[in-house]
């Protein structure tokens, strides 16, 4: 023991002796005295020194000082059980509660320290104000100084939470965490042994990285990966989930982020998690793999070499909605990429599976699955048509009458186009579905968003083009407009001077007449398309159905010089 220390316990010493004596309690023995400690003073002189304060100031001197901690403690307990409630906030802040706080978080009571901490984390997780509040008042840099150095794991979990209530908000609170240093001691955090700290110290990470590319950059330049990735092989599932979310978050941005990930073997170290039994830990691990596979050809293909298919597909009978979800938007990332990845789907029986999940699903969860079938569809005439093998057009068609979200029906009219875009087989398939009409109204509908309005016309164009099947694109010569009628009226152009049956049903269903009918200006090409219709009939059918014709006949008959030469 130092000779400070002695000097300071002989101090303690009189002073609690001279209160034990007034209350009749026994006096333990004094510590040596130690003649070269600082301010060194002998016995007689430090026992009169405190017997100077008399035997009943000393006491009342204690109980001044203990009822003002008491008070601390309880006005940070009270603030941090009133932050836990979102309507408390407004008041809160009103009052000014941060900067009442911020001394406190400084206290030299651990337990007002700690407790002050959890308050602002409350209350900058409750309100993106609040959290402005935080940074604007400099808590972060004492918090970060006074709790991410300490030993006390409490500390340092309570300060990764304040860490993590701020930068979940925007990028540029986040940013505001990143300028206070905070990184690198979260990224140390993750090495404590404590799993609470963990948790706690990947959870700012992830809310930190997921607002940028810069932002998850620095979180990867820090050396925050590996430290994950240890993290999925920890048995706390928690951990688990916080880790594969972080991941996640951080694989997102940009190729070289995923990239960074893959080089730590991040494949090989969440592709083994996807059966568990854990539900929330298979929505996090499921969307990492989506996010790593959706930024080019080589990582999906990592990702398919993990043996992620068949056994993802099993998932897709989960009673998740989340994790059914993930699951199809990992099929179409690694879908859209190519005919060979977009083959392994189909190989494996992804299509079925997905179009069967289709049916019992309904809203944003079906997003994804319908966009995998038109990707699947887009890469060539044969995937299309093991879409159209597996019954996909038939459920396609059926999501575009019970969707309301624009987003979900321009969605569906595109797949639609990218299956009937290929050949006349696969057009036929297409419009026998009846999704022509549908696909007009949406167009027109004033209503409609202008990316579902332009989804419509594209795919109407795509399928149209394609169509020999002329029956179907009567019903479009009577309701659709100039820009979507022109290639209706090609079409007809096209196929009607090599089909006779074809000729005749257009007679006899009044679509000769109808096309008789339509305005054209002089020189367009839906002009010529006309003539090139009226030339596939005789002059006198095509004279016959034009809409004047009745009235050249009456004026006929009515010709005195025509009567007479009749008579006559």
């Amino acid at each position: 023991m130092s000779a400070e220390d002695l000097a300071e316990g002989r101090d303690m010493y009189y002073i609690n002796m001279t209160v034990k004596e007034n209350t009749g309690e026994p006096v333990p023995q004094a510590p040596p005295f130690h003649p070269q400690a600082p301010n060194a003073r002998p016995i007689a002189e430090q026992r009169a020194t405190v017997l100077h304060f008399g035997h009943r100031d000393v006491p009342k001197c204690f109980a001044i000082f203990e009822q003002y901690q008491k008070s601390r403690l309880q006005f940070v307990q009270a603030v941090a059980s009133l932050a836990s409630s979102p309507q408390n906030t407004e008041s809160l802040q009103s009052a000014g509660v941060v900067s009442l706080l911020k001394p406190l978080m400084l206290d030299v009571v651990p337990s007002i320290q700690q407790t002050a901490a959890l308050a602002l984390g409350r209350l900058a997780e409750q309100s993106p104000v609040l959290a402005e509040a935080v940074v604007e008042e400099n808590i972060l840099s004492d918090l970060i100084r006074s709790h991410m150095g300490e030993q006390n794991r409490f500390y340092k979990k309570t300060a990764a939470f304040v860490l993590r209530a701020v930068a979940k908000h925007s990028a540029e609170l986040a940013q505001a965490v990143v300028s206070c240093g905070a990184v690198a001691p979260l990224v140390l955090c993750m090495e404590e042994l404590d799993i609470g700290v963990k948790e706690a110290a990947a959870w700012a990470l992830s809310c930190i990285a997921r607002h940028s590319e810069s932002l998850a950059h620095l979180v990867v330049d820090a050396g925050a990966v590996p430290l994950l990735l240890l993290c999925l092989r920890e048995p706390e599932v928690t951990l688990k989930r916080i880790a594969a979310a972080t991941l996640s978050d951080i694989s997102k941005h940009t190729p070289e982020l995923a990239q960074a990930l893959v080089d730590h073997c991040a494949i090989t170290h969440l592709s083994p998690l996807i059966l568990h039994k854990d539900i929330k830990l298979k929505r996090q691990v499921f969307s990492a793999l989506s996010q790593i596979s959706k930024h080019s050809v080589d990582l999906a293909e990592m990702v398919v070499m993990a043996e992620v298919f068949p056994a993802a597909l099993a998932c897709l009978r989960d009673p998740d909605e989340h994790v059914r979800r993930n699951v199809t938007t990992l099929m179409r990332e690694v879908a859209k990429h190519s005919s060979e990845l977009s083959q392994v789907i189909v190989n494996c029986g992804g299509l079925a599976a997905v179009i069967d999940s289709l049916v019992h699903c309904r809203g944003n969860e079906r997003l994804p699955g319908i966009m995998m079938l038109g990707y699947v569809a887009a890469h060539s005439e044969n995937l299309a048509m093991a879409v159209i093998l597996s019954k996909g057009v038939p459920q396609l068609a059926l999501c575009l009458t019970e969707e309301r979200e624009d987003h979900i029906i321009a969605a569906t009219a595109w797949s639609l186009g990218q299956i009937g875009c290929h050949t006349s087989e696969h057009a036929k398939t297409v419009v026998l579905s009846n999704v022509l009409p549908k696909l007009l109204e949406l167009y027109m509908d004033t209503s409609s968003s202008e990316d579902l309005k332009e989804k419509c016309k594209q795919a109407l164009k795509s399928i149209v083009q394609y169509c020999t099947h002329l029956t179907a694109l009567e019903p479009l010569l009577y309701s659709a407009p100039k820009n979507i009628l022109k290639h209706v009226l090609c079409q007809f152009s096209k196929v009607l001077p090599y089909d006779g049956k074809a000729r005749r049903h257009f007679v006899t269903n009044g679509g000769l007449k109808r096309v008789q009918e339509i305005k054209t200006e002089p020189g367009s090409p839906m002009e010529e398309y006309i003539n090139n219709i009226n030339g596939c009939f005789s002059e006198d059918i095509v004279r016959f159905y034009t809409p004047d014709y009745v009235s050249v006949l009456l004026e006929k008959m009515e010709d005195p010089n025509l009567s007479c030469t009749h008579n006559e």
